[in-house]
Order: structure tokens, then C-alpha cells, then sequence
């Protein structure tokens, strides 16, 4: 049996019609089929500690052979509808193992992981979008936190702020004792990351107006980030500017900020379990992400055969 891992995103190649959504655009790796300002980014942490994106840049260069800068830049991935259960995640697997070639912080979870997604930017339009993308997360979904925040100086600043389940840390915090501590207390938690640029004129996705929020994410990339929890709130996500599509087992749900989500209920080392996304070429896809550390993961389809 596979163990449990950490790896908060696991990036799927899956159909469009396997998720009720119109899916949204990453902007570090993925190309958007649609003219539209691109408003998500992954952030990927690598064994040589390199983020894959900064402040400054999306994607990070380097001086030796082929970069990460160039593969991303090679690596368009265009959605069409592709059934298969092929995933690649961020941690080594028992089908595929793959020594990592340098320390990935101290976690053993990551001693023989090359790369890591640490944390899915959103880039949000206006203040109020801002605010009620936070309180989404917050009110929507049991245990999700504010990690930490950048506020800046003056209205012009950028504004960011880190949600998620836990420490983002790759090391086993003091406080956490087995088998005492919950794996809220542990290291090596995804974040999501809501991002306000004053300056920015872009509308990057906007609700509908009246009561109730009913339009689509935008893009043809990402299907849904699904999260796990003990407990979420249908209420709140309706409160906090949340298109319900659908809550039959599972909830479907585009946020104030246009990313969808797709929630269950669950228990899962880090709630935020993996990103989906569309592509036309599974192959491809799994040898772009190869390029940047990735290695596949036996996915819960698999396990149950």
C-alpha cells in the first residue's frame, strides 16, 4: 500500500467532462486556450532551492544546461478531453521511485522528493475581491487559516495573504509530538496564496451581478483544486461570493476569485490534496513535469483496483 505523503497538489490529466466546471487558467505552466488575463500561478519548490516563481519573475532561470525557465516555457498544455487516471505528484511512489539529488528540507516525507508544489497564487481584481476570496476559504472549509500576510505600506501596495491547514515549513515544527499532535501541527502544508495589486486594471474574473453569484471560472486549464476536510459550509461559500455548482456527494464551487474547487469530505495529512488539470496529451504532459523534479504517483483509482 502507497503511503500517505504530504504533496498538497497533484497535477491529473483529466477530461473536461469529468468536472462541472469551465476550467481556469494557470499562469506559470499552463497555456490558456482563451485571450484572457491569466490570474493563478503554482509555486514549485525544488530540491535545490529553487521556488520556480517570485515576486519579480514567473519562473526562475538558471545557468547550467536546460533550465526550468525554458522548460516551462516549452511546455504549453492545451485541454481536450482525455480519460485516464495517470498522475504525477511531487513525491517518490512504489511504482516508480526516484532518488532526489539533493535535500528537500528535513521531512521525511521529502527525503526522496525532487520538487514540491508549495502553494497556488490567485490573483484577485479589486479590494473586495480580495476580502471575500479570504473569507471564503476561512468560513467555507474547517481548519483553513491565515498562514501569514504581507500588507506593504500605503493604498497603492500589494497586498498578499497565505491560507492553508498548517505550517508551510519542510522541517517537523518543535511543538509537534507523536502521537499527540494533529497534522495540523505538522510541516510541509500547501498554501493558497491571494495576491491584490492596486495598480492592476485587469478584471481577472468578475461575479455576476444580483443575490447570487452564478458565473463560471474562465479559462481551459485548471479543472478544480479539491480539498479534503472534516467538515465544510455550503452556507458560506454562497455568503462569501461562491458559485455553487453542484453538491451531490461532493461540492463544486467557483470562488469570489474564479478558481474552482471541488470539496469533500475527508481526512488527508494536508486537506488541500491535488490540483487537476486538462491537457491533450498525457505523455507530453507527464514529461513536462518530469523535467521539473515530478515523478507519478500512484493515484486513489489505482489503489482500488
Amino acid at each position: 500500500m502507497a503511503r500517505a505523503t504530504l504533496a498538497a497538489f497533484l497535477f491529473a490529466c483529466l477530461p473536461n467532462e469529468a468536472a462541472s466546471f469551465s476550467v481556469a487558467p494557470v499562469r506559470s505552466a499552463l497555456t490558456p486556450l482563451k485571450p484572457h488575463a491569466s490570474h493563478l500561478q503554482s509555486r514549485i519548490r525544488t530540491s535545490d532551492g529553487d521556488d520556480g516563481i517570485d515576486d519579480n519573475e514567473l519562473l526562475p532561470s538558471s545557468s547550467i544546461g536546460e533550465t526550468r525557465r525554458s522548460i516551462l516555457h516549452q511546455g504549453g498544455l492545451l485541454a481536450t478531453s482525455i480519460v485516464t487516471t495517470t498522475a504525477i505528484a511531487a513525491t517518490t511512489t512504489v511504482a516508480f521511485p526516484q532518488r532526489a539529488n539533493a535535500a528537500l528540507g528535513t521531512l521525511p516525507e521529502f527525503s526522496d522528493a525532487n520538487a514540491i508544489v508549495q502553494s497556488l497564487t490567485i490573483d484577485v481584481t479589486d479590494k473586495d475581491q480580495y476580502a471575500q476570496t479570504i473569507q471564503f476559504f476561512l468560513d467555507g472549509f474547517d481548519g483553513m487559516k491565515v498562514l501569514r500576510e504581507r500588507t506593504g505600506g500605503g493604498g497603492a501596495a500589494v497586498k498578499d495573504t497565505w491560507l492553508g491547514f498548517g505550517p508551510e515549513t519542510l522541517s517537523i515544527p518543535p511543538t509537534f509530538e507523536l502521537p499527540v499532535s494533529s497534522f495540523s501541527q505538522y510541516g510541509g502544508h500547501a498554501a493558497i496564496h491571494v495576491r491584490y495589486d492596486p495598480k492592476s486594471t485587469a478584471i481577472l474574473y468578475k461575479p455576476s451581478s444580483g443575490e447570487f453569484n452564478n458565473e463560471p471560472a474562465p479559462g481551459d486549464n485548471v479543472a478544480y483544486l479539491q480539498i479534503g476536510v472534516a467538515q465544510y459550509r455550503i452556507s458560506q461559500m454562497v455568503k462569501n461570493g461562491g458559485n455553487v455548482l453542484d453538491a451531490y456527494g461532493w461540492v463544486n464551487v467557483v470562488s469570489p476569485a474564479g478558481l474552482p474547487i471541488r470539496a469533500i469530505v475527508g481526512v488527508s495529512p494536508d486537506p488541500m490534496m491535488f490540483l487537476a488539470v486538462n491537457c491533450a496529451d498525457v505523455k507530453k504532459s507527464e514529461e513536462f513535469y518530469a523535467k521539473l523534479g515530478f515523478v507519478r504517483q500512484v493515484s486513489v483509482l489505482d489503489e482500488r483496483v
